[in-house]
Protein backbone atom coordinates (compact mmCIF):
# COMPACT_ATOMS: atom_id res chain seq x y z
CA UNK A 1 0.00 0.00 0.00
CA UNK A 2 2.87 2.39 0.71
CA UNK A 3 5.37 1.53 -2.03
CA UNK A 4 5.40 2.85 -5.59
CA UNK A 5 6.70 -0.28 -7.36
CA UNK A 6 4.13 -2.43 -9.17
CA UNK A 7 6.39 -5.45 -9.67
CA UNK A 8 8.29 -5.89 -6.41
CA UNK A 9 7.45 -9.26 -4.84
CA UNK A 10 8.07 -8.87 -1.12
CA UNK A 11 9.76 -11.61 0.88
CA UNK A 12 12.92 -12.81 2.53
CA UNK A 13 16.22 -12.87 0.65
CA UNK A 14 18.97 -15.44 0.93
CA UNK A 15 21.81 -12.96 1.52
CA UNK A 16 19.89 -10.99 4.16
CA UNK A 17 18.69 -14.17 5.88
CA UNK A 18 22.05 -15.85 6.08
CA UNK A 19 23.78 -12.57 6.87
CA UNK A 20 21.53 -12.18 9.88
CA UNK A 21 22.08 -15.81 10.87
CA UNK A 22 25.85 -15.37 10.62
CA UNK A 23 25.96 -12.17 12.69
CA UNK A 24 23.54 -13.33 15.39
CA UNK A 25 25.19 -16.77 15.51
CA UNK A 26 28.42 -15.18 16.75
CA UNK A 27 26.63 -13.99 19.89
CA UNK A 28 24.00 -16.65 20.55
CA UNK A 29 23.99 -20.37 19.74
CA UNK A 30 20.60 -21.17 18.18
CA UNK A 31 20.82 -24.80 19.31
CA UNK A 32 21.55 -24.05 22.97
CA UNK A 33 19.34 -20.97 23.27
CA UNK A 34 16.80 -20.95 20.40
CA UNK A 35 14.34 -18.62 22.15
CA UNK A 36 16.86 -15.80 22.64
CA UNK A 37 18.12 -16.33 19.10
CA UNK A 38 14.61 -15.86 17.69
CA UNK A 39 13.96 -12.80 19.84
CA UNK A 40 17.21 -11.24 18.65
CA UNK A 41 16.17 -11.89 15.04
CA UNK A 42 12.89 -10.04 15.64
CA UNK A 43 14.73 -7.19 17.39
CA UNK A 44 17.28 -6.89 14.56
CA UNK A 45 14.38 -6.76 12.09
CA UNK A 46 12.74 -3.99 14.15
CA UNK A 47 15.93 -1.88 14.08
CA UNK A 48 16.42 -2.60 10.38
CA UNK A 49 12.90 -1.35 9.67
CA UNK A 50 13.37 1.69 11.89
CA UNK A 51 16.60 2.57 10.08
CA UNK A 52 15.05 2.04 6.63
CA UNK A 53 11.93 4.08 7.37
CA UNK A 54 14.04 6.88 8.90
CA UNK A 55 16.12 7.12 5.73
CA UNK A 56 12.96 7.56 3.70
CA UNK A 57 11.25 10.00 6.09
CA UNK A 58 14.28 12.27 6.27
CA UNK A 59 14.95 11.82 2.54
CA UNK A 60 18.39 10.39 3.20
CA UNK A 61 18.22 7.82 0.46
CA UNK A 62 21.46 9.12 -0.99
CA UNK A 63 23.28 7.26 1.83
CA UNK A 64 22.47 3.99 0.07
CA UNK A 65 24.20 5.41 -3.03
CA UNK A 66 27.53 5.19 -1.17
CA UNK A 67 27.23 1.49 -1.89
CA UNK A 68 28.40 1.84 -5.47
CA UNK A 69 27.68 -0.77 -8.13
CA UNK A 70 31.24 -2.06 -7.85
CA UNK A 71 31.08 -2.42 -4.06
CA UNK A 72 27.71 -4.20 -4.26
CA UNK A 73 29.07 -6.67 -6.84
CA UNK A 74 32.05 -7.48 -4.58
CA UNK A 75 30.03 -7.52 -1.38
CA UNK A 76 27.27 -9.73 -2.79
CA UNK A 77 29.85 -12.09 -4.29
CA UNK A 78 31.72 -12.31 -0.99
CA UNK A 79 28.53 -12.85 1.02
CA UNK A 80 27.42 -15.52 -1.47
CA UNK A 81 30.80 -17.30 -1.15
CA UNK A 82 30.58 -17.25 2.66
CA UNK A 83 27.02 -18.58 2.57
CA UNK A 84 28.03 -21.39 0.18
CA UNK A 85 30.87 -22.38 2.49
CA UNK A 86 28.45 -22.53 5.43
CA UNK A 87 26.36 -25.10 3.53
CA UNK A 88 29.25 -27.59 3.61
CA UNK A 89 27.98 -28.59 7.07
CA UNK A 90 24.75 -30.06 5.65
CA UNK A 91 26.22 -31.26 2.36
CA UNK A 92 28.95 -33.26 4.13
CA UNK A 93 26.61 -34.36 6.92
CA UNK A 94 28.68 -32.82 9.74
CA UNK A 95 27.20 -32.52 13.24
CA UNK A 96 29.66 -29.90 14.54
CA UNK A 97 30.70 -26.84 12.62
CA UNK A 98 32.40 -23.50 13.24
CA UNK A 99 30.30 -20.43 13.99
CA UNK A 100 32.87 -18.23 12.23
CA UNK A 101 32.08 -17.13 8.68
CA UNK A 102 35.55 -16.47 7.26
CA UNK A 103 37.16 -18.79 4.72
CA UNK A 104 40.06 -19.93 6.91
CA UNK A 105 37.85 -20.92 9.86
CA UNK A 106 35.40 -22.82 7.65
CA UNK A 107 38.15 -24.71 5.81
CA UNK A 108 39.82 -25.60 9.11
CA UNK A 109 36.50 -26.91 10.46
CA UNK A 110 35.75 -28.93 7.31
CA UNK A 111 39.15 -30.60 6.94
CA UNK A 112 39.59 -31.31 10.63
CA UNK A 113 36.54 -33.62 10.44
CA UNK A 114 37.26 -35.62 7.28
CA UNK A 115 36.52 -38.85 9.18
CA UNK A 116 32.92 -37.66 9.72
CA UNK A 117 32.11 -36.85 6.08
CA UNK A 118 29.04 -38.75 4.83
CA UNK A 119 29.30 -39.70 1.17
CA UNK A 120 25.53 -40.32 0.92
CA UNK A 121 24.75 -36.75 1.89
CA UNK A 122 27.48 -35.34 -0.39
CA UNK A 123 26.27 -37.30 -3.44
CA UNK A 124 22.67 -36.25 -2.82
CA UNK A 125 23.70 -32.60 -2.42
CA UNK A 126 25.80 -32.57 -5.62
CA UNK A 127 22.96 -34.18 -7.62
CA UNK A 128 20.44 -31.56 -6.53
CA UNK A 129 22.87 -28.68 -7.09
CA UNK A 130 23.45 -30.00 -10.63
CA UNK A 131 19.68 -30.30 -11.21
CA UNK A 132 19.01 -26.75 -10.00
CA UNK A 133 21.83 -25.27 -12.11
CA UNK A 134 20.70 -27.17 -15.22
CA UNK A 135 17.12 -25.89 -14.92
CA UNK A 136 18.41 -22.35 -14.48
CA UNK A 137 20.61 -22.73 -17.57
CA UNK A 138 17.67 -23.86 -19.74
CA UNK A 139 15.48 -21.06 -18.38
CA UNK A 140 18.11 -18.51 -19.41
CA UNK A 141 18.51 -20.06 -22.86
CA UNK A 142 14.75 -20.13 -23.46
CA UNK A 143 12.92 -17.42 -21.47
CA UNK A 144 9.57 -19.14 -22.15
CA UNK A 145 10.75 -21.97 -19.91
CA UNK A 146 11.20 -19.63 -16.92
CA UNK A 147 8.84 -21.86 -14.94
CA UNK A 148 11.46 -24.63 -14.97
CA UNK A 149 13.82 -22.59 -12.84
CA UNK A 150 10.96 -21.22 -10.74
CA UNK A 151 9.62 -24.70 -9.93
CA UNK A 152 13.02 -26.36 -9.44
CA UNK A 153 13.40 -25.59 -5.70
CA UNK A 154 9.90 -26.91 -4.95
CA UNK A 155 10.40 -30.06 -7.05
CA UNK A 156 13.77 -30.57 -5.31
CA UNK A 157 12.08 -30.48 -1.91
CA UNK A 158 9.37 -32.91 -3.08
CA UNK A 159 11.83 -35.34 -4.72
CA UNK A 160 14.23 -35.15 -1.77
CA UNK A 161 11.42 -35.81 0.73
CA UNK A 162 10.09 -38.78 -1.27
CA UNK A 163 13.59 -40.21 -1.63
CA UNK A 164 14.23 -40.04 2.12
CA UNK A 165 10.77 -41.41 2.95
CA UNK A 166 11.07 -44.51 0.74
CA UNK A 167 14.78 -45.26 1.35
CA UNK A 168 14.92 -44.30 5.06
CA UNK A 169 18.03 -42.25 4.24
CA UNK A 170 17.76 -40.47 7.58
CA UNK A 171 19.13 -43.67 9.13
CA UNK A 172 22.21 -43.46 6.90
CA UNK A 173 23.53 -40.04 7.82
CA UNK A 174 21.15 -37.84 5.77
CA UNK A 175 19.81 -35.18 8.16
CA UNK A 176 16.13 -34.17 7.83
CA UNK A 177 14.09 -31.18 9.05
CA UNK A 178 11.87 -33.22 11.34
CA UNK A 179 8.67 -31.94 12.90
CA UNK A 180 7.44 -28.46 12.02
CA UNK A 181 4.66 -26.86 14.01
CA UNK A 182 1.53 -25.81 12.14
CA UNK A 183 -0.16 -22.45 12.54
CA UNK A 184 0.42 -18.73 12.07
CA UNK A 185 3.13 -16.80 13.85
CA UNK A 186 2.17 -15.43 17.27
CA UNK A 187 2.62 -11.73 18.22
CA UNK A 188 6.18 -10.92 19.28
CA UNK A 189 5.98 -7.31 20.53
CA UNK A 190 6.88 -8.41 24.05
CA UNK A 191 9.74 -10.60 22.78
CA UNK A 192 11.89 -7.74 21.46
CA UNK A 193 15.21 -7.51 23.32
CA UNK A 194 16.15 -4.03 24.50
CA UNK A 195 18.68 -4.94 27.17
CA UNK A 196 22.48 -5.03 27.17
CA UNK A 197 24.57 -6.72 25.84
CA UNK A 198 22.26 -8.14 23.17
CA UNK A 199 20.73 -4.83 22.10
CA UNK A 200 24.04 -3.69 20.59
CA UNK A 201 24.22 -6.89 18.53
CA UNK A 202 20.62 -6.43 17.37
CA UNK A 203 21.23 -2.80 16.33
CA UNK A 204 24.44 -3.63 14.44
CA UNK A 205 22.84 -6.61 12.70
CA UNK A 206 19.70 -4.62 11.88
CA UNK A 207 21.54 -1.68 10.33
CA UNK A 208 23.91 -3.79 8.21
CA UNK A 209 21.27 -6.23 6.95
CA UNK A 210 18.82 -3.34 6.56
CA UNK A 211 21.17 -1.41 4.28
CA UNK A 212 21.84 -4.48 2.13
CA UNK A 213 18.14 -5.36 1.95
CA UNK A 214 17.25 -1.77 1.09
CA UNK A 215 19.90 -1.51 -1.63
CA UNK A 216 18.68 -4.76 -3.22
CA UNK A 217 14.98 -3.90 -2.94
CA UNK A 218 15.34 -0.45 -4.48
CA UNK A 219 17.70 -1.70 -7.21
CA UNK A 220 15.26 -4.49 -8.15
CA UNK A 221 12.31 -2.08 -8.11
CA UNK A 222 14.15 0.40 -10.35
CA UNK A 223 15.14 -2.37 -12.77
CA UNK A 224 11.55 -3.52 -13.34
CA UNK A 225 10.27 0.07 -13.43
CA UNK A 226 12.73 0.70 -16.27
CA UNK A 227 11.44 -2.38 -18.11
CA UNK A 228 7.84 -1.17 -17.87
CA UNK A 229 8.67 2.51 -18.37
CA UNK A 230 7.38 3.98 -15.12
CA UNK A 231 9.02 5.80 -12.22
CA UNK A 232 9.40 4.73 -8.60
CA UNK A 233 10.12 6.98 -5.64
CA UNK A 234 13.15 5.65 -3.73
CA UNK A 235 12.18 7.42 -0.50
CA UNK A 236 8.66 5.97 -0.64
CA UNK A 237 10.12 2.50 -1.15
CA UNK A 238 12.34 3.00 1.91
CA UNK A 239 9.38 4.04 4.07
CA UNK A 240 7.31 1.09 2.77
CA UNK A 241 10.04 -1.52 3.31
CA UNK A 242 10.91 -0.06 6.71
CA UNK A 243 7.29 -0.01 7.91
CA UNK A 244 6.84 -3.57 6.67
CA UNK A 245 9.80 -4.77 8.73
CA UNK A 246 8.73 -2.86 11.85
CA UNK A 247 5.24 -4.36 11.70
CA UNK A 248 6.71 -7.75 10.80
CA UNK A 249 8.94 -7.72 13.87
CA UNK A 250 5.76 -7.46 15.97
CA UNK A 251 4.37 -10.68 14.44
CA UNK A 252 7.34 -13.06 14.61
CA UNK A 253 8.70 -12.15 11.16
CA UNK A 254 12.25 -11.31 10.22
CA UNK A 255 13.94 -9.15 7.58
CA UNK A 256 12.14 -8.90 4.22
CA UNK A 257 12.66 -6.87 1.06
CA UNK A 258 12.07 -7.29 -2.68
CA UNK A 259 14.24 -10.22 -3.89
CA UNK A 260 15.17 -10.29 -7.56
CA UNK A 261 14.28 -13.95 -8.20
CA UNK A 262 10.79 -13.70 -6.71
CA UNK A 263 10.14 -10.36 -8.44
CA UNK A 264 11.31 -11.86 -11.74
CA UNK A 265 8.84 -14.76 -11.38
CA UNK A 266 6.16 -12.21 -10.46
CA UNK A 267 7.00 -10.14 -13.54
CA UNK A 268 7.10 -13.13 -15.90
CA UNK A 269 3.79 -14.39 -14.51
CA UNK A 270 2.21 -11.15 -15.76
CA UNK A 271 1.55 -9.19 -12.56
CA UNK A 272 0.18 -5.68 -13.05
CA UNK A 273 0.01 -4.29 -9.52
CA UNK A 274 1.42 -4.91 -6.04
CA UNK A 275 -1.78 -6.85 -5.24
CA UNK A 276 0.09 -9.98 -6.38
CA UNK A 277 1.74 -9.87 -2.94
CA UNK A 278 -1.67 -10.48 -1.34
CA UNK A 279 -2.10 -13.70 -3.31
CA UNK A 280 1.42 -14.78 -2.36
CA UNK A 281 0.74 -14.05 1.33
CA UNK A 282 -2.43 -16.17 1.24
CA UNK A 283 -0.47 -19.06 -0.30
CA UNK A 284 2.12 -18.84 2.49
CA UNK A 285 -0.64 -18.72 5.10
CA UNK A 286 -2.32 -21.87 3.72
CA UNK A 287 1.04 -23.66 3.74
CA UNK A 288 1.62 -22.73 7.40
CA UNK A 289 -1.87 -23.84 8.37
CA UNK A 290 -2.13 -27.13 6.51
CA UNK A 291 1.03 -28.27 4.68
CA UNK A 292 3.88 -28.14 7.22
CA UNK A 293 3.68 -31.89 8.15
CA UNK A 294 4.69 -32.66 4.56
CA UNK A 295 8.15 -31.19 5.20
CA UNK A 296 9.05 -33.69 7.94
CA UNK A 297 11.23 -35.85 5.66
CA UNK A 298 12.77 -32.97 3.70
CA UNK A 299 16.57 -33.51 3.84
CA UNK A 300 18.66 -30.54 5.00
CA UNK A 301 21.08 -31.23 2.18
CA UNK A 302 18.36 -30.33 -0.34
CA UNK A 303 17.84 -26.99 1.36
CA UNK A 304 21.61 -26.44 1.27
CA UNK A 305 21.63 -27.29 -2.44
CA UNK A 306 18.88 -24.73 -3.06
CA UNK A 307 20.87 -22.10 -1.12
CA UNK A 308 24.12 -22.91 -2.95
CA UNK A 309 22.48 -22.71 -6.38
CA UNK A 310 20.91 -19.36 -5.45
CA UNK A 311 24.21 -18.02 -4.10
CA UNK A 312 26.20 -19.06 -7.17
CA UNK A 313 23.96 -16.78 -9.21
CA UNK A 314 25.04 -13.86 -7.02
CA UNK A 315 28.76 -14.36 -7.72
CA UNK A 316 28.81 -12.14 -10.80
CA UNK A 317 32.31 -12.77 -12.12
CA UNK A 318 31.32 -11.35 -15.53
CA UNK A 319 30.55 -8.00 -13.89
CA UNK A 320 33.96 -8.10 -12.15
CA UNK A 321 35.71 -8.74 -15.49
CA UNK A 322 33.72 -5.89 -17.03
CA UNK A 323 34.83 -3.59 -14.20
CA UNK A 324 38.47 -4.57 -14.83
CA UNK A 325 38.14 -3.66 -18.50
CA UNK A 326 36.35 -0.35 -17.92
CA UNK A 327 37.71 1.06 -14.66
CA UNK A 328 40.58 -0.44 -12.63
CA UNK A 329 39.67 1.58 -9.53
CA UNK A 330 36.11 0.19 -9.57
CA UNK A 331 37.60 -3.29 -9.85
CA UNK A 332 39.77 -2.52 -6.80
CA UNK A 333 36.64 -1.51 -4.86
CA UNK A 334 34.90 -4.72 -5.96
CA UNK A 335 37.74 -7.11 -5.13
CA UNK A 336 38.47 -5.35 -1.81
CA UNK A 337 34.86 -5.80 -0.70
CA UNK A 338 34.97 -9.45 -1.77
CA UNK A 339 38.23 -10.21 0.06
CA UNK A 340 37.05 -8.30 3.14
CA UNK A 341 33.90 -10.43 3.40
CA UNK A 342 35.52 -13.78 2.57
CA UNK A 343 38.65 -13.47 4.72
CA UNK A 344 37.30 -11.13 7.40
CA UNK A 345 33.62 -10.68 8.08
CA UNK A 346 30.52 -9.11 6.60
CA UNK A 347 31.09 -5.93 8.60
CA UNK A 348 34.72 -5.65 7.46
CA UNK A 349 33.74 -6.15 3.82
CA UNK A 350 31.01 -3.52 4.06
CA UNK A 351 33.31 -0.99 5.75
CA UNK A 352 36.08 -1.58 3.19
CA UNK A 353 33.66 -1.19 0.27
CA UNK A 354 32.16 2.06 1.59
CA UNK A 355 35.55 3.44 2.69
CA UNK A 356 37.17 2.92 -0.72
CA UNK A 357 34.11 4.34 -2.52
CA UNK A 358 34.16 7.45 -0.30
CA UNK A 359 37.93 7.73 -0.79
CA UNK A 360 37.38 7.80 -4.52
CA UNK A 361 34.82 10.59 -4.20
CA UNK A 362 37.28 12.55 -2.05
CA UNK A 363 40.04 12.01 -4.62
CA UNK A 364 37.76 13.33 -7.37
CA UNK A 365 37.03 16.43 -5.29
CA UNK A 366 40.57 16.94 -3.96
CA UNK A 367 42.31 16.32 -7.29
CA UNK A 368 40.12 17.87 -10.01
CA UNK A 369 41.26 17.73 -13.58
CA UNK A 370 42.62 20.79 -15.38
CA UNK A 371 43.11 20.96 -19.14
CA UNK A 372 44.91 23.16 -21.62
CA UNK A 373 42.41 24.18 -24.30
CA UNK A 374 43.13 24.82 -27.95
CA UNK A 375 41.07 25.98 -30.91
CA UNK A 376 39.65 23.40 -33.32
CA UNK A 377 40.61 24.79 -36.78
CA UNK A 378 37.82 26.61 -38.68
CA UNK A 379 35.51 26.58 -35.66
CA UNK A 380 34.89 28.66 -32.56
CA UNK A 381 35.22 25.58 -30.35
CA UNK A 382 38.00 25.20 -27.78
CA UNK A 383 38.80 21.68 -26.56
CA UNK A 384 41.38 19.72 -24.57
CA UNK A 385 44.58 19.60 -26.62
CA UNK A 386 45.38 16.10 -25.30
CA UNK A 387 42.02 14.71 -26.43
CA UNK A 388 42.01 16.63 -29.73
CA UNK A 389 45.54 16.61 -31.22
CA UNK A 390 44.45 18.97 -34.03
CA UNK A 391 43.45 21.68 -31.51
CA UNK A 392 45.83 24.63 -31.78
CA UNK A 393 46.95 26.74 -28.83
CA UNK A 394 46.57 30.49 -29.32
CA UNK A 395 49.88 32.42 -29.34
CA UNK A 396 50.32 34.67 -26.30
CA UNK A 397 47.53 32.94 -24.34
CA UNK A 398 47.23 29.99 -21.98
CA UNK A 399 43.64 28.73 -21.81
CA UNK A 400 42.91 26.42 -18.86
CA UNK A 401 39.68 24.61 -17.97
CA UNK A 402 38.88 23.73 -14.33
CA UNK A 403 36.63 20.69 -14.23
CA UNK A 404 35.19 20.78 -10.69
CA UNK A 405 33.85 23.09 -7.95
CA UNK A 406 36.61 24.89 -6.05
CA UNK A 407 36.61 24.07 -2.33
CA UNK A 408 39.10 24.07 0.54
CA UNK A 409 39.96 20.44 -0.31
CA UNK A 410 41.31 21.27 -3.76
CA UNK A 411 42.21 24.98 -3.60
CA UNK A 412 45.92 24.43 -2.86
CA UNK A 413 46.17 21.70 -5.50
CA UNK A 414 44.58 23.94 -8.14
CA UNK A 415 46.86 26.87 -7.28
CA UNK A 416 49.93 24.65 -7.67
CA UNK A 417 48.55 23.06 -10.85
CA UNK A 418 47.77 26.42 -12.50
CA UNK A 419 51.21 27.76 -11.53
CA UNK A 420 52.83 24.66 -13.02
CA UNK A 421 50.85 25.09 -16.27
CA UNK A 422 52.06 28.69 -16.50
CA UNK A 423 55.70 27.63 -15.89
CA UNK A 424 55.47 24.92 -18.55
CA UNK A 425 53.84 27.28 -21.06
CA UNK A 426 56.45 29.99 -20.51
CA UNK A 427 59.23 27.43 -20.95
CA UNK A 428 57.59 26.09 -24.14
CA UNK A 429 57.17 29.61 -25.56
CA UNK A 430 60.75 30.52 -24.72
CA UNK A 431 62.12 27.29 -26.24
CA UNK A 432 60.15 27.66 -29.48
CA UNK A 433 60.72 31.40 -29.90
CA UNK A 434 57.00 32.22 -30.13
CA UNK A 435 55.26 35.34 -28.88
CA UNK A 436 55.64 35.74 -25.13
CA UNK A 437 52.76 34.69 -22.88
CA UNK A 438 50.46 37.63 -22.03
CA UNK A 439 47.09 36.21 -20.89
CA UNK A 440 46.00 33.34 -18.63
CA UNK A 441 42.35 32.48 -19.39
CA UNK A 442 40.47 30.29 -16.88
CA UNK A 443 37.37 28.58 -18.29
CA UNK A 444 35.13 28.17 -15.20
CA UNK A 445 32.08 26.70 -16.95
CA UNK A 446 32.33 23.47 -14.91
CA UNK A 447 32.91 25.30 -11.60
CA UNK A 448 29.45 24.95 -10.07
CA UNK A 449 30.39 26.44 -6.70
CA UNK A 450 33.25 28.02 -4.78
CA UNK A 451 34.00 28.63 -1.10
CA UNK A 452 36.14 31.23 0.64
CA UNK A 453 39.26 29.07 0.27
CA UNK A 454 38.60 28.93 -3.46
CA UNK A 455 38.24 32.71 -3.65
CA UNK A 456 41.52 33.12 -1.74
CA UNK A 457 43.14 30.75 -4.22
CA UNK A 458 41.96 32.91 -7.15
CA UNK A 459 43.32 36.01 -5.42
CA UNK A 460 46.71 34.29 -4.99
CA UNK A 461 46.70 33.15 -8.64
CA UNK A 462 45.92 36.75 -9.69
CA UNK A 463 48.94 38.00 -7.71
CA UNK A 464 51.20 35.27 -9.15
CA UNK A 465 50.05 36.13 -12.68
CA UNK A 466 50.51 39.87 -12.19
CA UNK A 467 54.01 39.43 -10.74
CA UNK A 468 54.95 37.78 -14.02
CA UNK A 469 53.48 40.66 -16.02
CA UNK A 470 50.47 38.65 -17.19
CA UNK A 471 46.71 39.26 -17.12
CA UNK A 472 44.16 36.86 -15.57
CA UNK A 473 40.88 36.40 -17.52
CA UNK A 474 37.79 34.49 -16.31
CA UNK A 475 35.27 32.78 -18.59
CA UNK A 476 31.66 31.92 -17.74
CA UNK A 477 31.63 31.60 -13.94
CA UNK A 478 28.28 30.19 -12.77
CA UNK A 479 25.65 32.37 -11.09
CA UNK A 480 26.53 31.10 -7.59
CA UNK A 481 30.23 31.66 -8.26
CA UNK A 482 29.57 35.17 -9.61
CA UNK A 483 27.58 36.10 -6.50
CA UNK A 484 30.40 35.06 -4.18
CA UNK A 485 33.13 36.66 -6.30
CA UNK A 486 31.11 39.88 -6.35
CA UNK A 487 30.55 39.88 -2.57
CA UNK A 488 34.27 39.21 -2.04
CA UNK A 489 35.08 42.23 -4.30
CA UNK A 490 37.20 39.95 -6.49
CA UNK A 491 35.45 41.18 -9.65
CA UNK A 492 36.37 44.74 -8.76
CA UNK A 493 39.99 43.68 -8.23
CA UNK A 494 40.29 41.87 -11.54
CA UNK A 495 38.11 44.34 -13.45
CA UNK A 496 34.80 43.28 -14.93
CA UNK A 497 36.11 43.79 -18.45
CA UNK A 498 38.18 40.62 -17.88
CA UNK A 499 35.15 38.38 -17.32
CA UNK A 500 33.68 36.88 -20.51
CA UNK A 501 30.79 34.65 -21.48
CA UNK A 502 32.67 32.27 -23.78
CA UNK A 503 36.27 31.29 -24.46
CA UNK A 504 35.85 32.50 -28.03
CA UNK A 505 34.90 36.02 -26.85
CA UNK A 506 37.78 36.08 -24.35
CA UNK A 507 40.29 35.06 -27.04
CA UNK A 508 38.93 37.65 -29.47
CA UNK A 509 39.21 40.40 -26.84
CA UNK A 510 42.75 39.37 -25.85
CA UNK A 511 43.81 39.18 -29.49
CA UNK A 512 42.45 42.69 -30.02
CA UNK A 513 44.44 43.91 -27.01
CA UNK A 514 47.60 42.18 -28.22
CA UNK A 515 47.44 43.83 -31.60
CA UNK A 516 46.17 47.26 -30.49
CA UNK A 517 47.82 48.05 -27.16
CA UNK A 518 51.11 47.37 -25.52
CA UNK A 519 51.53 44.03 -23.75
CA UNK A 520 49.57 43.61 -20.51
CA UNK A 521 47.31 46.67 -20.80
CA UNK A 522 46.19 48.26 -17.56
CA UNK A 523 42.82 47.16 -16.27
CA UNK A 524 39.86 49.40 -16.93
CA UNK A 525 38.29 49.31 -13.48
CA UNK A 526 35.26 51.25 -14.64
CA UNK A 527 34.61 48.95 -17.55
CA UNK A 528 31.24 47.22 -17.65
CA UNK A 529 29.98 44.04 -19.24
CA UNK A 530 30.82 45.35 -22.70
CA UNK A 531 31.57 41.81 -23.85
CA UNK A 532 28.15 40.36 -22.96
Amino acid sequence: MMGSSRDLAVGTVAVGSLLMASMLGKEVNYIHNPQLYLHLAFTATFFAGLFQASLGLFRLGFIVDFLSHASIVGFMGGAATVVCLQQLKSILGLNHFTHQADLVSVMRSVFSQTHQWRWESAVLGCCFIFYLLITRYFSKQKPKLFWLSAMAPLTSVILGSLLVYFTHAEKHGVQVIGELKKGLNPPSVTDLVFVSPYMTTAIKTGIITGVIALAEGIAVGRSFAMFKNYHIDGNKEMIAIGTMNIVGSFTSCYLATGPFSRSAVNYNAGCKTAASNIVMAIAVMLTLLFLTPLFHYTPLVVLSAIIVSAMLGLIDYEAAIHLWKIDKFDFLVCISAYIGVVFGSVEIGLVIAVAISVLRVLLFVARPRTFVLGNIPNTGAYRNVEQYPNAKQIPGMLILEIDAPIYFTNASYLRERITRWIDEEEYRVKASGLNSLQYVILDMTAVGNIDTSGISMLEEVKKIVERRGLQLVLVNPGSEVMKKLNKAKFLDEIGQRWVYLTVEEAVAACNFMLHTYQPNPKKDESGGWNNV
